[in-house]
């Protein structure tokens, strides 16, 4: 069954030092997705943890439909949003008054086109960036647009259309006055940077090595040289200059399709990452070069494989039963034609091909450094979107059946692996690290806390009364949880 799940990434968990930190991010703010250069890891104390729908609510907020997690400043909440409508739905952006949950101003944003999407990505599904000052939003169907923090609107720059399976899932991030958008799609795959100030497009970058992917950035400042861009993508990890954009090292071996976001220490890169099922260590499908497909397939003889042309329900051959239209053809099918030409047929032998697991990988170097920078891998199944938490020198992560597994950072040893209580749905929202515990939120809205040490202990469960797919926020002794239809304020 075809499982590569998903690009909901924006719905896509950290001892850092101070270097790692981004410019505009505090500990009590929450400018960008996951929070301080995307690492999930809050210094706030005094986080709740007995809540629920009705038990200690500072306040509540209804918000429209949307993935997207909130971002906050001292004043103000940023959140994306869209209209309950299936097909001829609406885009918000909208903020509110952090202290009471009332909403500031909202705004349409213009539907320029109708991205595809797949499963449960949605159409507000990357998270806002802000400067405190200001914030700027992406759409899949849009592009990016900013406005001053009492909504006035600054400028907009129009993007698109895209080529990715499930839909767009990465979220801008801000640098050095930079917009950083990195475009992980099957046609034209680039990584954007434009000037926040004016909106206008300081550098593009094509990246022709990159399919599908939904991974936010991350960002690295080595003791020198300029600061480097992290973009989990299909298949490897790569490192580009924030000044211009260009490709600086690389290390092979990620799965497929990236969802998830990085953690950091100073030294030391850690991603998990999940395509298919039969991605599992030891159980990939063998595959035929793209002359021999043509001989199996090609019946009218045109030199491609049409997607007509690979339905043989009476085959038990596993290449054949990737190929079916039903199980994995349009994942392979880049432009959409519905035939495969012979650089479709590569990927497609590329992403059965491609390694599930969660890497360690020695941050650094130049050119490709696979062959040096892995320190450890693990090779069991991971979470197809959540990312892990590195938090007191715990490397934390959740499968998408609620088991909660603690990594030794150095070694990768498991110190601990067991199913969280009343986990009983899929996980969307990553782990996020604050007040010495570790809180885990499933789409059913079961939130979970756990103590952050190797030997983890369940401290709380919580039940809401709505589904989860935005990462919680710990900040200023509350907690912030965004549900399918409000913003929960939670307080002791």
């Amino acid at each position: 069954m075809f499982v590569a799940a998903v690009g909901l990434l924006a719905v896509l968990g950290g001892a850092l030092s101070t270097a790692n930190l981004s410019a505009v991010a505090t500990a009590e703010n929450w400018t960008r997705f996951r929070g301080p250069n995307g690492l999930g890891v809050s210094d706030a104390t005094g986080v709740p943890v007995d809540f629920g729908p009705t038990r200690n609510v500072k306040w509540k907020a209804p918000l429209p439909n949307g993935h997207s997690s909130p971002v906050l400043t001292d004043t103000h909440i940023f959140l994306t949003g869209h209209s309950a409508e299936k097909d001829d739905y609406k885009l918000f952006v909208l903020a509110l008054d952090r202290k009471t949950g009332k909403q500031l101003w909202q705004h349409e944003v213009p539907r320029l086109q109708h991205g595809r999407r797949e499963n449960v990505n949605g159409p507000a599904s990357p998270s806002p960036v802000t400067d405190g000052t200001n914030v700027y939003f992406f759409f899949q169907d849009f592009g990016l647009i900013s406005y001053t923090a009492d909504g006035k609107e600054r400028w907009r720059l129009p993007l698109g259309p895209f080529s990715m399976f499930y839909g767009f899932g990465a979220s801008p991030i801000l640098e050095d006055g930079l917009i950083i958008l990195p475009v992980d799609q099957d046609v034209d795959p680039y990584l954007l940077a434009v000037d926040a100030n004016t909106g206008k497009q300081r550098w593009r970058v094509s990246r022709p090595h990159v399919i599908s992917g939904y991974s936010t950035p991350t960002i690295w400042r080595p003791k020198s040289g300029p600061a480097q861009i992290l973009i989990p993508e299909s298949f490897q990890l790569t490192a580009y200059s924030l000044v211009d954009g260009s490709q600086l090292w690389w290390v092979r071996g990620l799965a497929c399709e990236m969802k998830s976001v990085a953690s950091l220490d100073e030294d030391t890169l850690y991603v998990n990452g999940w395509g298919f099922g039969q991605n599992q260590a030891g159980t990939q499908i063998p595959t035929v070069d793209f002359a021999t497909g043509l001989k199996r397939f090609d019946k009218n003889g045109d030199g491609f494989v049409g997607r007509d042309e690979v339905v043989n329900p009476a085959s038990t051959d596993r290449m054949d039963r990737m190929l079916r239209p039903e199980v994995g053809f349009d994942a392979f099918d880049g432009n959409r034609d519905g035939r495969l030409d012979a650089k479709d047929w590569d990927v497609f032998r590329a992403m059965l091909a491609a390694e599930n697991g969660l890497m360690a990988i020695k941050l650094g170097g130049s050119g490709d450094m696979t062959a040096t920078a892995v320190k450890w891998k693990y090779l069991r199944p991971v979470p197809q979107v959540p990312s892990t938490v590195l938090y007191q020198g715990v490397l934390y992560m959740v499968n998408d059946s609620g088991i909660l597994l603690s990594f030794d950072p150095v070694t990768g040893d498991v110190l601990k692996q067991g199913r969280l209580k009343g986990a009983i749905d899929k996980y969307f929202a990553s782990p996020i690290g604050a007040d010495g515990k570790i809180w885990l939120a499933s789409q059913d809205g079961t939130i979970s806390i756990v103590t952050a040490r190797g030997d983890w202990e369940m401290v709380q469960v919580n039940t809401l009364d709505d589904e989860v797919f935005a990462t919680p926020i710990p900040a200023d002794g509350e907690l912030f949880v965004r549900t399918r239809s409000a913003l929960y304020n939670f307080v002791k």
